[in-house]
């Protein structure tokens, strides 16, 4: 039978997205058995994390000031916006694009089912964002499902509202894709936005 403590730690662990019982139960396992200055440095970083990171009030993501290092940087165009879902967007964005214009973090997609309505999403904090800062591009990066889809048609209304064209990410096939092997929905939006070589 496990201990309190131990049995705390793997439900905490259990709270990690794609994390179940006997994958937590490895982890605490391993952090226990471990290194302990390991768990104990994990453990400081998760407490300063949670004390220091609040939300970039402009655009959302995380940062550790009124601002992020993005919507400070003067370098950033204020000519386009580019609303994704989540953090970890922006940072794939970030990472795989020469994008140089700022973001907006929806921290997630509507889901009338679950309770997450524009105002969840900031939706509102949105549309007061494009008129106080317009710009002349919105691009919305929300994922290509059904929720994303219909985020990425509210925040068109918003956008357009403001003055703003409306531009999305293509979706389709992969680079180094077989067609053979694309699902069929894909691979019938991807005819559908063909362009022209």
């Amino acid at each position: 039978m496990a201990s309190d403590a131990l049995e705390e730690l793997i439900e905490s662990l259990k709270l990690l997205p794609g994390v179940g019982r006997k994958t937590a139960q490895r982890m605490a396992f391993a952090l226990l058995e471990g290194e302990r200055l390991a768990a104990q440095r994990l453990a400081r970083g998760l407490q300063g994390a949670c004390e220091r990171i609040t939300r970039c009030q402009r655009c959302r993501t995380y940062c550790e000031g009124e601002l992020c290092a993005i919507c400070r940087n003067p370098q950033r165009s204020a000519e386009t916006l580019c609303v994704v879902e989540s953090p970890a967007d922006l940072h794939a964005l970030e990472q795989a694009t020469g994008y140089s214009g700022r973001y907006f973090v929806l921290h997630g997609r509507l889901s009338p089912l679950d309770g997450v309505g524009p105002a969840e999403l900031g939706l509102p904090q949105l549309a007061d964002l494009l008129a106080e800062f317009p710009v002349s591009e919105v691009v919305v990066a929300t994922n290509p499902t059904v929720e994303g889809e219909a985020t990425a048609h509210f925040v068109a209304e918003i956008a357009n509202a403001g003055g703003a064209q409306v531009t999305r990410l293509a979706h389709g096939i992969p680079v180094g894709g077989e067609l053979e092997y694309v699902d069929r929905q894909t691979l019938a939006h991807a005819f559908g936005g063909r362009l022209k070589l």
